[in-house]
């Protein structure tokens, strides 16, 4: 490969929220170095498009006040269109936000009020639920179903009966979904959308992860599936995911309704902060450009790897443990309860094993989740390996 995906970046000490905080009240043994396999950032080194971009602006020995640049705004436009085959995105569609919850934020504030409920899928990733808790509005969950070959699926009638039954009016969906790792098709993407169309629900859909999609599979953009789908949703977008530029903090909605966008953009507005670091602007268009996305499609095929060896490691060894091999994103989730069951332990049990062996894993239930874990698997292979080991050997014992 041109880039290099097989050296860890070593963060231990340096500002790293995932090497350096464990989400257990347990530490490693003596002896274990820590392999954070919990917070979704990565392990690798970020790509050089990137890193040449904010060195180029960094010879520039000012950072006063600035507007978003035209390259800003026609590299998203041309991304979209590469990635997405998005046309007819325009700048005035694309609106920047401080990062994706905040943009969420800001939405649900704007379509919805205090203590008026919010329909999302469960499992359910942790961010939304902590947004909604915060704003005073009540998540009601529909849950994901597995089928016959244990894919995850959306229930379309339970869907619309909760809808009817707590008078819902706005609704979240993660597309692809994190954690379970789902890339929705078209027709699904569709009957929900025709389900929030006959209810008229405004649809936040969450979209960080549709960059970062296993081959076989292809990110419908939730606003591509219909006319009326494309008036009633906001898209939000980031790089970071993709490129592990969260400390850089920066996303972007793309609303094509006026009437969405215009509240949108006035919620978004009131706290005066929800202003673009010039640096992490410089980074997006790094990003993506043409050698941004050659690292980005080298990195899906590390992924995909990972993937796969994980996979196979854990129908192998971990007798009982069931899982979907996720079709997109760099999590895994892991349902533990059979396995717990028949072990006669607990998750937080099983989880202090994996953290006393030095494998820092993320519970799964905070995620509405049973007795499941997410694993982060943006890491180099011989770590991700190392990590299983240790697990094989201290944990699934």
């Amino acid at each position: 490969m041109k880039y290099d995906f097989e050296t860890a970046v070593d963060r231990t000490g340096k500002d790293s929220l995932s090497a350096n905080s464990i989400p257990w009240e347990a530490v490693p043994d003596e002896g274990f170095s820590v392999i954070p396999m919990w917070c979704a950032d990565m392990s690798f080194p970020v790509s050089p498009a990137i890193m040449q971009s904010i060195k180029k602006r960094l010879e520039m020995p000012s950072f006063g006040y600035y507007n978003l640049s035209d390259e800003y705004y026609d590299s998203i436009i041309s991304w979209q269109s590469r990635r997405n085959g998005v046309s007819g995105l325009l700048p005035e569609h694309i609106g920047y936000e401080n990062g994706v919850l905040g943009g969420i934020s800001s939405a649900v504030q704007t379509f919805s009020a205090p203590g008026e409920k919010v329909l999302l899928h469960s499992p359910t990733y942790i961010g939304f639920t902590r947004v909604l808790n915060d704003l005073g509005r009540t998540a009601v969950h529909s849950e994901l179903k597995r089928d016959e070959n244990g894919v995850w699926r959306m229930d379309y009638d339970d869907m619309d009966r909760k809808i009817k039954e707590n008078h819902i009016h706005l609704a979240i969906l993660c597309s692809p979904h994190n954690p379970c790792g789902r890339v929705w098709e078209r027709e699904e993407l569709t009957k929900a959308m025709e389900v929030f169309a006959a209810n008229d629900c405004v649809v936040i859909s969450d979209e960080i992860w549709s960059d970062i999609i296993m081959p076989g599979n292809k990110h419908i953009p939730t606003q591509s599936v219909s006319d009326d789908a494309k008036m009633r949703t906001i898209a939000f977008y980031a790089p970071s995911k993709t490129f592990s530029l969260a400390g850089l903090v920066g996303s972007y909605h793309i609303i094509y309704s006026p009437y969405l966008r215009d509240r949108m953009n006035r919620q978004s507005e009131i706290c005066h902060y929800n202003k673009c670091n010039v640096l992490s602007m410089h980074a997006l268009i790094g990003a993506y450009g043409s050698d941004g996305e050659e690292w980005a499609n080298e990195m899906i095929k590390v992924i995909d790897e990972n993937f796969r060896f994980a996979c196979d490691f854990v129908s192998e060894n971990f007798s009982g443990v069931r899982f979907m091999r996720p079709q997109g994103t760099y999590m895994l989730f892991l349902d533990c309860s059979r396995w717990l069951q028949e072990h006669g332990l607990t998750l937080t049990e099983l989880g202090h094993r994996g953290v006393r062996a030095g494998v820092i894993w993320q519970n799964g239930e905070a995620f509405l989740g049973p007795e499941s874990i997410r694993m982060n698997l943006s890491l180099p292979k011989a770590l991700l390996s190392e990590a299983l080991e240790r697990l094989k050997k201290y944990a699934f014992i």
